[in-house]
């Protein structure tokens, strides 16, 4: 898979830019503040409908503009799909594919598949639990799009949920007479466990892919641990084995039942207490959390090797073998030589790999394929 073509109008700092691109290695060279990253974050936003920098789309559209557009042009299997997305703030965003609206933007999930690497991506090691729950939500949509609906549902529900906690008032004195209550616990229960199951097998798969990433990039830094901490850890203490394939039915009732013995606390305090939102990714290393022990370079080499790993994954499972997009923005001034050589020996083998970088001196030797000037609002290639 690659991207032949991508524009923008209206989006972050660009009025409009046209980047043509090709298979191998694609380098955007250019000072900071040009926009480079601005660019592959469009393409970010095609591949998960989700900026990696900003949690709401109102800061992509250009500063005076009503919405932006992007358009992607993306080959995979000898097959051209074009998309189209226009992005307006505080309304519901617009797709096409191939010319054709489609009902729900969420329905071009899958036809473009990117893996970024970018500096952002140290807060999934030291950020909060949010952040990791992103990223491992992220993986679950991009092996099967379906589940983007099932996250946009939970998502809605929780919402309702907490609305209905929060406004309940004298009715919390008697908490078993909510029966619109039980209607979002069950809800809750279906969503809850589809979404849990589903990153537990994201997890199962990407653990080996994780631990040889990181045994890659720092052969004597200790073995990467990933775990999964569960809001249910109590009633199912068996989520917590690194193997764990629970039965969805089964914890869809562990869940309901949870969310009984749970309910007048959650009416006390107005806030939905349990679920795949309260669960959290851990990651350890020689047996201590990442979070709060791990040094800068353990950070990077940790959050690297997740990136790593999930390109592996993505492209492992893909039927025909095609190899996700593959974006590097600005990380290789961050890494030392060793990780450096890593980094562009993976990046040299997929199948397209778009990099940033402020200086060409930035970019090892592997990835001098295609290379643009990002410079004064105007993109030029010049290799």
């Amino acid at each position: 898979m690659y991207v032949r073509a991508l524009d923008v109008t209206d989006f972050r700092s660009w009025s409009a830019a046209e980047l043509p691109l090709v298979p191998g290695p694609c380098v955007l060279v250019g000072a900071n503040g040009q926009g480079k990253t601005n660019l592959v974050e469009a393409l970010g936003y095609v591949a998960t409908l989700s900026s990696h920098r900003v949690a709401t789309d109102a800061p992509l559209i250009r500063a005076g503009a009503e919405r932006a557009v992007v358009r992607c042009a993306v080959v995979s299997e000898d097959r051209e799909l074009r998309i189209e997305l226009e992005i307006t703030a505080g309304r519901s965003n617009r797709a096409r594919l191939n010319g054709a609206p489609v009902p729900r933007p969420r329905e071009i999930l899958g036809a473009l598949r990117v893996v970024q690497f970018a500096p952002e991506d140290l807060a999934i090691v030291r950020g909060d639990p949010g952040e990791r729950r992103r990223f491992l939500d992220e993986l679950v949509v991009a092996r099967s799009p379906r589940m983007a609906g099932v996250r946009s549902d939970l998502d809605r529900i929780l919402r309702q949920r907490a609305a209905l906690l929060k406004s309940a008032g004298p009715a919390r004195r008697n908490a078993g007479s909510l029966p619109t209550l039980d209607v979002w616990d069950a809800q809750l229960a279906a969503t809850g466990a589809a979404l849990t199951v589903a990153r537990l097998a994201a997890l199962r798969t990407l653990r080996p892919h994780a631990g040889a990433a990181y045994a890659a990039l720092a052969p004597t830094g200790g073995e990467l641990a990933l775990g999964y901490s569960s809001s249910l850890s109590a009633a199912l203490p068996e989520l917590a084995a690194p193997d764990a394939d629970p039965d969805e039915a089964a914890l869809e009732s562990a869940l309901l039942a949870e969310l009984g013995r749970v309910r007048t606390q959650e009416l006390d305090r107005g806030v939905n207490l349990v679920g795949p939102q309260r669960d959290d990714l851990e990651l350890s290393l020689r047996g201590l959390p990442l979070r709060g022990y791990a040094s800068h370079g353990e950070g990077w080499s940790a959050a690297l090797a997740l990136r790593l790993a999930t390109f592996e994954l993505l492209r492992d499972e893909h039927p025909s073998g095609s190899d996700p997009v593959l974006v590097l923005d600005d990380v290789f001034a961050e890494l030392d030589s060793a990780r450096r050589d890593h980094l562009a020996l993976v990046a040299s083998k997929a199948e397209q790999a778009v990099v940033t970088a402020a200086v060409a001196a930035d970019v090892p030797e592997q990835l001098q394929g295609a290379q643009y000037e990002i410079a004064g609002g105007t993109v030029r290639r010049v290799r």
